[in-house]
């Protein structure tokens, strides 16, 4: 037994994972015992996440120890009011999710640090609300969203109610990384009680964010809403209740809820893998939605900070909207609901351009970030002005923030915009699909796609041999801009360069002449590229609908296959 292991061993609180290190060593699994042990879980701007299990490398109680010490320190360190203000603490629904939010609330009122933590499981945009609700420090949730049943997670929000970013992630890295080295305090939930450190948040907290929504002026569209039908399912995650109260309070009366995902279950036992956006994982809300003929089937991941929407065709079937789809459509909505002083949009380089488009439409402010929610309201909070309100920002893995109630991706409140927005749609004659097809023949057919290339083992890293050889064209396409953020440089086909105002990061964007756009992102740990492609179809008021969307299909799918290609 290597030295490493047996002070885990010594140190480990939990007699499961102690257990389970035991019997690995008994059976001299030496790989499995170097994985765990070759690295510490890195923790970055969100936070933890891992499969659940004994060792440093696996989200556990002893890791959950080490990680709530490293943040309380640091809280600190930089904030000596950081103890006063306090961290809110929530968590989901998975086995282990609970047990580490005690932990890590154990661990923090040994520092002297206050600690609001939920009575029950929260979803995540409620506890990132909570943050500035109760203008804490810190908030933290425990939660693995939509990844498989073995992960967890520990997400960590700063005092503005966003997600962590440099230079705090890197901060509480390295005290996590001594407090690895240092012995636990002995400390319980009960002591931090009796110390009056202790403070739970139990349903009035809960009822805070459902009367802040509720007072949202962009949340406040009630234009027929009892005529509208919609299916719900939380996928066994922990949104239900509050999207079907939020739902009632708009005054949605049609609403059927699949029953057999309603409740919160960590093991996901009628889907394969807990994300809206894989194959499959609509399947029940889809039925329940043609049970009753719903006009939406609509979804929440498991901690409800996403959401994802099959609506109702003409020839009766459902059709899933992309992400995109759904942030053009919120974000043309509110555009043309909110004041005119809150008009600040924006999304993430890998998302459709056309909210730019349809923002510049109506004289509204559109910024673009790194990918990445922590950058959608980090740089939102710093861009807004008095005459330049934030209103909305999207990514295109089905995450949206209406207003700021909450500075982080909120399925729940996406919920309701949507609802409200085909209500009103639907007050008026016309559908999702009707305005879908309005705003591409204003702004053109925008259709985008994604696709992760293996690249053979050895291959040289493919962005600097880009960078070496930048390519004039691309499915013979001429390049007339090649966007480098490593280099921080935007270079035009005839010399040209400007300065790209964006964090440094290891992606090429190329804007083509007929207005598609590659992204290319090389993969830092092994040889592969996640490729995003956007296509655009011009559109007039004479073209038939179905002729363009074949066109952009078809332009797609030869952009895909020959810039695929072109990088073999």
């Amino acid at each position: 037994m290597t030295p490493e292991i047996s002070t885990w061993l010594a140190r480990d609180p939990d007699p499961v994972t102690r257990e389970e290190l035991q019997q690995l060593v008994d059976a001299n699994r030496q790989t499995e015992l170097a994985d765990r042990f070759s690295t510490r879980l890195a923790f970055g701007t969100a936070g933890l996440r891992g499969i659940v299990g004994a060792g440093p490398n696996r989200m556990n109680r002893l890791v959950i120890h080490e990680t709530a010490l490293g943040l309380g320190k640091y809280l600190l360190q930089v904030d000596p009011q950081s103890a006063e203000k306090g961290v809110v603490i929530g968590y989901d629904g998975r086995p282990d999710s609970r047990q580490f939010a005690h932990d890590a609330a154990s661990m923090l009122t040994s520092l002297g640090i206050k600690v609001f933590l939920t009575e029950k499981v929260a979803p995540t945009p409620v506890v990132a609300f909570g943050v500035r609700h109760l203008q804490t420090a810190a908030g933290v949730v425990v939660t693995a969203s939509h990844n498989p049943p073995a992960y967890n997670g520990f997400k960590v929000y700063w005092g503005n109610g966003a997600q962590i970013i440099s230079p705090h992630d890197s901060g509480i890295a390295e005290q996590i990384d001594i407090a690895a080295t240092e012995d636990l305090p002995q400390h319980s939930i009960e002591d931090g009680e009796r110390e009056g450190l202790l403070h739970w948040l139990n349903g009035d907290f809960y009822t805070e964010y459902r009367k802040a929504l509720n007072n949202s002026a962009l949340l406040s569209n009630h234009n027929e809403p009892e005529a509208l039908s919609l299916a719900y399912t939380a996928m066994h995650g922990v949104g239900a209740e509050l999207a079907e109260s939020l739902l009632a309070d708009a005054g949605f009366t049609k609403v059927y809820s699949v029953a057999a995902q309603r409740e919160p279950d960590g093991a996901f036992p009628t889907v394969n893998f807990p994300n809206p956006e894989e194959p499959g994982a609509m399947d029940m809300v889809i039925a329940e939605a043609d049970k009753h003929q719903a006009t939406l089937a609509c979804a929440n991941d498991p901690d409800a900070d996403r959401f994802a929407v099959a609506v109702r065709t003409e020839e009766g079937s459902y059709q899933m909207l992309t992400g995109d789809q759904v942030g053009v459509l919120l974000g043309h909505y509110l555009l043309t609901h909110a004041a005119p002083t809150q008009n600040l949009v924006g999304t993430t380089i890998v998302s459709s351009t056309l909210l730019n488009k349809v923002a510049e439409s109506v004289d509204a402010t559109f910024y673009q970030t790194l990918t990445g929610f922590k950058w959608l309201t980090n740089v939102a909070m710093e861009k807004q002005t008095e005459e330049s309100q934030f209103l909305f920002a999207y990514e295109e893995a089905l995450g949206y923030t209406v207003g700021n109630v909450v500075w982080d991706k909120d399925g729940l409140s996406a919920l309701v915009a949507f609802a409200q927005l085909t209500a009103e749609l639907a007050s008026k004659g016309k559908t999702v699909w009707d305005q879908l097809e309005s705003i591409y023949r204003e702004h053109g057919l925008y259709i985008n796609a994604q696709r992760s290339i293996a690249l053979q083992p050895g291959t040289p890293p493919i962005g600097d041999s880009l960078r070496a050889s930048p390519p004039s064209h691309i499915a013979g396409r001429g390049v007339d801009i090649v966007d480098d953020l490593k280099t921080s440089k935007r270079t035009h086909s005839d010399g040209q360069t400007e300065v790209i105002d964006l964090p440094p990061s290891d992606v090429l964007i190329y804007h083509l002449d007929d207005d598609s756009r590659v992204v290319v992102r090389p993969s830092g740990t092994e040889p592969k590229l996640k490729c995003y492609y956007e296509v655009v179809e011009a559109m007039s008021h004479e073209d038939c609908f179905n002729h363009v969307q074949q066109r952009a299909v078809e332009a797609m799918n030869d952009l895909i296959t020959k810039h695929q290609a072109s990088l073999g």
